[in-house]
């Protein structure tokens, strides 16, 4: 190639401007020009393999590089959810007391130690000691009570202003769910910092002590934006990721055969890993491990149904609450105040919370208790039932029992606890501080379903002669599994707030390991989706993507019959297109042109009258290598004319040395005629994750239309407000 002034792009480029190629903050990333660019490196590394074998030992290190990205994530994933899971176990219990044994053990690990413990009695041992007990030596009384209650509303406060500062100073980013945002930049948008290093460590680190201080939030949401900063960590160490957006996101519009099989050998090392740490102590992989002796009938899938009717309301009622909440701290001075509001909300919660025995504990351990089957060796409130001093059956197989007055005080106190967690959840989920929506929403659905399920029993019980109860229920039989009612009402409740169905019963299978029970889990998930669309498609993550105005295109249809020219720019009474001509303008014109705009990139025409498309060129790389050539090439300067054709135009020796910018050119833009159907565009930009695409009438330029054209167009056409897509 000649290097006489004019010279190979890439020779002069690579060495000082690693940003060439690479997109700003808060812009799409172009998913054609990155597949490209990586079969292009493929060849490369092909061709060159044949030429040694240190080449070839080269190309399989680069073949093997995606296995062993995928073999670190599953082992630091792995292992961060471990150490998340027992710190959140042992800062929940610091609330309450302390082990004397061994200061770093929670309330169940001190107990199984000590051999003083009795199995009715199995939450108590001398080495554990609540609070009050240490400092005053006394172990019940109304000053040993409101000493415990204020220590615990201490601890909470505590953990969660920590929480907040840690978030605020070192890593904005670490706060929230971090689903929407993964979401985005999965579609193909740059949020620089937000997989980083620092969000890492701080988002571990928080997300201990938001879940400890006992707020009405899950580790679950955060745990995915956890694993996404270990992946992109791992990517950084590979140039054949670090330098390819689009090789990082093989994920999302673009899913290809080898990355799923690369996602399942992730998922294999983090379940090993985890496995090893062995977290719940039970040597199970799932969080609410349950086993339930009975089966479920028929009659019993319209209880499941309105419980599906619950969630599908639930989450309704939670997106619209949740939503304004948060556009009001957007909107007002409440967003200037995130520590004042985290304490605020943290307090209410705690004050409110302790003097119910079941939102006092983690919510983890209230979904596992509700989920629970009532066995012969349960002390469980939730168990107290009238026994048959006559009965003599299998421990397994307890029938159906008259509920004591455990049970009925029970459902007074989760009755109470229900309302509490619908409220208290719309304000919690959204602060500055990591916040997870899983736990809470399966929380209200269990809590809710729980009530059902003892209620379908208990009138099984006393009325087993009606007729919807005389086939299946007989006097004496173990008919109705209350926990079955706790983990229906939760995938439901779950299921109306994410909108998921299929990928839902699943994660309800990983959870619970309840397999036999797919069809009442099926059930109240359709519903729930069903009952929840009816009033608005879109689930809590895709709310608040909207909320941000982050540009992602979900996968509704496009029904409307508009065309391409009525989303296109410019439109009428605007300015004309901003267009480079191939080989007419100078070095001055296009600085001056991206001084005076702001475009993510430039049409490239044969002139100004013709207005025939040669192709497309990027903003950055413009820059990048108008900077380069003025500072590497000689006379280059501002009246040096640019040219994008194979050769030189005819230009007097006299005019200073011209500058070269063929490589740079994109050559085979999308591009869709004027009257191409908007449906179209949209399932085009949708599937190949387009940035921008031009329009042309018989080869002759028209205008542009960019993935927010397209956004602002969808939402004008749902009656939303287009201005609240903000980004490219």
């Amino acid at each position: 190639e000649e290097l006489n002034g004019v010279g190979n792009l890439m020779d002069f480029l690579d060495e000082p401007f690693p940003d060439v190629g690479t997109y700003e903050d808060f812009h799409t990333i172009d998913w054609l020009r990155e597949k490209s660019r990586d079969t292009d490196r493929h060849r490369k590394i092909t061709s060159k393999s044949k030429e040694s074998i240190w080449e070839f030992i080269k190309s399989l290190l680069d073949a093997w590089s995606g296995w062993l990205v995928m073999l670190l994530i599953g082992l630091l994933s792995g292992t961060l959810a471990g150490v998340i899971d027992l710190a959140v176990d042992w800062m929940t219990d610091l609330k309450e007391g302390v082990c004397l044994s061994a200061l770093w053990y929670s309330h169940e690990q001190c107990c199984w130690t000590s051999n003083e413990t009795t199995f009715a009695d199995r939450d108590k041992c001398p080495q554990w000691q609540k609070w009050a007990e240490l400092m005053t030596g006394y172990t019940e009384g109304a000053g040993v009570y409101l000493l415990n209650y204020f220590l615990y509303v201490l601890w909470a406060l505590f953990f969660s202003f920590l929480a907040v500062s840690l978030v605020r100073v070192f890593a904005p980013y670490a706060c929230g769910s971090g689903i929407p945002e993964i979401k985005t930049i999965l579609s193909g948008f740059i949020i620089r910092g937000y997989l980083g290093k620092w969000t890492l460590l701080i988002k571990t680190v928080t997300l201990v002590l938001a879940v400890s201080s006992g707020l009405s939030l899950g580790k679950e949401g955060p745990l995915v934006h956890v694993a996404c900063c270990c992946g992109n960590l791992f990517c950084s160490l590979f140039s054949k990721y670090s330098k390819n957006e689009g090789k990082r996101r093989e994920v999302s519009y673009y899913f290809p055969l080898k990355t799923l099989w690369r996602s399942f050998f992730a998922a294999l090392v983090a379940a090993f890993t985890l496995r090893s740490i062995n977290p719940f102590g039970n040597n199970r992989l799932v969080l609410f491990y349950v086993e339930y002796h009975t089966p479920w009938y028929m009659a019993e899938l319209v209880p499941f149904i309105l419980l599906g009717v619950f969630g599908g309301l639930w989450g309704t009622l939670f997106i619209r609450c949740n939503i304004a909440w948060c556009r009001r701290r957007k909107t007002t001075r409440l967003g200037k105040y995130p520590v004042l509001e985290v304490i605020a909300v943290t307090g209410i919660t705690a004050v409110l919370a302790f003097p119910n025995p079941y939102t006092r504990r983690s919510t983890s351990e209230l979904i596992s208790e509700l989920f629970n089957d009532c066995g012969a060796l349960e002390s469980s409130q939730l168990c107290d039932y009238i026994n048959n001093p006559n009965m003599s059956r299998s421990v397994d197989d307890i029938p159906d029992r008259p509920a004591g007055p455990g049970v009925y005080s029970a459902l007074w106190q989760l009755t109470l606890a229900l309302v509490f967690k619908i409220v208290i959840t719309i304000f919690t989920f959204g602060m500055k501080i990591p916040s997870g929506l899983f736990i809470p929403s399966m929380a209200v659905g269990a809590i809710a379903g729980r009530i059902v399920g003892i209620a379908v029993e208990q009138m099984a019980y006393h009325h087993h002669d009606w007729i919807i109860f005389k086939n299946w229920c007989r006097p004496g039989a173990d008919c109705v599994t209350p926990g079955l009612y706790a983990m229906v009402g939760a995938a439901a409740c779950l299921g109306g707030v994410t909108r998921m169905t299929v990928s839902l019963v699943v994660i309800m299978f990983e959870l619970t390991g309840g397999l036999e029970y797919i069809v009442p889990l099926m059930a109240a998930a359709v519903t729930s989706k069903w009952v929840a669309d009816a009033f608005g498609k879109e689930g809590i993550y895709e709310a608040h993507i909207q909320l941000n105005g982050y540009p992602y295109l979900d996968q509704d249809e496009f029904t409307h019959r508009t065309l391409a020219t009525d989303v296109m720019r410019p439109r009428r009474n605007e300015p004309p297109l901003a267009v480079l001509t191939q080989d007419s303008t100078t070095v001055e014109d296009v600085e001056t042109l991206i001084k005076d705009t702001d475009y993510n990139g430039f049409p490239v025409v044969v002139s100004h009258e013709s207005e025939r498309l040669i192709g497309f060129v990027q903003r950055r790389d413009l820059i990048l290598n108008i900077k380069n050539a003025r500072q590497k090439q000689d006379g280059v300067v501002s009246n040096s004319v640019v040219y994008f054709t194979e050769d030189a135009p005819q230009i007097p020796a006299s005019n200073p040395q011209p500058l070269k910018l063929r490589r740079i050119l994109n050559l085979s833009p999308f591009t869709v005629t004027d009257h191409t159907p908007m449906e179209t565009v949209v399932d085009i930009f949708r599937k190949l994750g387009l940035r921008q695409c031009l329009v042309t009438r018989s080869g002759r330029l028209l205008g542009i239309i960019t993935k927010k054209d397209v956004l602002r167009h969808m939402a004008q056409m749902m009656n939303q407000d287009p201005e609240s897509i903000m980004f490219n």
